[in-house]
């Protein structure tokens, strides 16, 4: 099911064509061992079906690359511009979130002929115009729009798979190693000055406009958790009644855990209540690891259990600040686990596994920095409008694609979001 640009994959391919054909077939590669039956369904409106990423990047690329540097462009389909617009208002209207499962035609045959068709098409034009730099711009924001639909192939199938009651798995990589448990300890930060924000000597030249404008804060000094919260920890709340003592949470939050008589995070299950805890996995249903991160927290569980352990949640310039200096390596997609790893390295005095692994949510509500505006025309309305009711996460994940995520780096979610994977790391002031 992996179809090859061509026009792409030359040894004599400029750079950035080697890349477009590299993150283009990775994202094909996801759906290899998949029927087109699992590519189909949506199981619930904040997930779309894997048939419908796949179309939806593809038409990225369509709209706002060929549409506005091909001679001569003609539609794939000129149905597709309704059917795969996701909410870009001013390219035109789109089909409804909630129902993109139910568009069955196109099927997953037609959708990857039109991915074949604009690869073939984008890949002539990066080989014609190399030195177009509004061409080789929107197809870098491009890429990475494609990376961060890759993780959410991931993260939607796993929740589909959930609704199975075979409990079926994606991927066979289980069991891993055990590790050694490694202690939490505090790492301190003086605070002051803080540059935040995008940097592109130590970010890279690429960076999503709401990383911008790099600007400064100003910090108390705090103290940072060395690693991130993990299953064992979790454990300990739930087991002094975490979930059930409303001094611990935000009124919206034990609301929320009322209405669905919420006792544990999603993906948790058990036989009985003298039965031990599992969780479900892309590799299937396994036993709960003390030692790993705990993944698939909502906001409202976060801010919970920081609280319980008498801490907080940091700031995302907090955040930031820590993780400034630290390697960019962790456990990515690329390892194939689709599961957050124990660390198994003791702590040298900085803070371990800020990459990958689990998304840490943080104190900051996703707003703009100062002097941030958004890009002009459809393109702006990629981050900006969506700065409204929304929670700043660091770090990437397990199913984030290796390369994508850097320190200035900021994902968003509602409090309520529990599908990606999403854990946490504590913080405290220090007196």
């Amino acid at each position: 099911m992996t179809p090859e640009p061509a026009s792409a994959t030359e040894p004599t391919a400029p750079p950035l064509a080697t890349a477009f054909a590299a993150v283009r077939c990775a994202s094909c590669r996801l759906i290899d061992g998949l029927s087109p039956e699992d590519c189909q369904v949506q199981s619930m409106p904040d997930a779309s079906p894997l048939k419908w990423h796949l179309a939806h990047v593809t038409w990225f690329f369509e709209t706002f690359v060929l549409e506005r540097f091909e001679p001569g462009f003609r539609p794939f389909d000129t149905a597709f511009r309704v059917l795969f617009n996701s909410y870009y208002q001013t390219v035109g209207p789109q089909h409804p979130r909630p129902s993109r499962g139910l568009v069955t035609r196109p099927d997953l045959a037609r959708v990857l002929a039109y991915r074949a068709q604009v690869d073939e098409r984008v890949g002539q034009l990066l080989v014609q115009r190399t030195d177009d730099a509004a061409l080789a711009e929107l197809v870098t924001l491009g890429l990475h729009h494609e990376q961060q639909h890759q993780e959410l192939m991931l993260t939607d199938l796993k929740h589909l798979l959930w609704q199975n009651p075979l409990r079926p798995a994606y991927a066979r990589r289980w069991p891993l190693a055990p590790v050694a448990p490694q202690p939490l300890r505090w790492i301190g930060h003086d605070g002051g000055w803080a540059g935040i924000g995008h940097d592109a000597q130590r970010d890279g030249a690429f960076a999503f406009d709401n990383e911008g404008p790099r600007h400064r804060v100003h910090l108390a000094p705090f103290e940072i958790a060395s690693r991130p919260v993990n299953y064992g920890d979790w454990l300990a709340f739930m087991d002094d009644g975490g979930y059930r003592r409303a001094e611990l949470w935000l009124a919206m939050g034990f609301d929320w855990v009322r209405a669905a008589q919420r006792e544990a995070p999603l993906y948790w299950w058990r036989e009985s209540t003298s039965d031990p805890w599992r969780t479900f996995t892309l590799q299937g249903d396994v036993p709960i690891d003390p030692h790993t991160p705990i993944a698939h927290l909502s906001f409202f569980e976060a801010d919970a259990y920081a609280r319980w352990a008498g801490a907080r949640l940091p700031t995302e310039f907090e955040w930031e600040t820590a993780a400034r200096g630290v390697p960019l390596a962790g456990h990515w997609a690329d390892r194939g686990a689709f599961h957050p790893l124990p660390s198994g390295h003791a702590s040298d005095g900085s803070a371990q596994q800020l990459f990958g692994d689990v998304w840490e949510w943080t104190a900051s509500p996703y707003l703009a920095y100062p002097r941030y505006k958004p890009a002009p025309g459809a393109i702006g309305e990629y981050n900006g409008k969506f700065m409204c009711d929304q929670w700043v996460l660091r770090g990437g994940s397990c199913a984030t694609p290796p390369g994508h995520v850097r320190a200035s780096y900021r994902n968003f979610f509602p409090a309520a979001a529990q599908w990606q994977f999403s854990g946490l790391r504590l913080a405290r002031d220090v007196d």
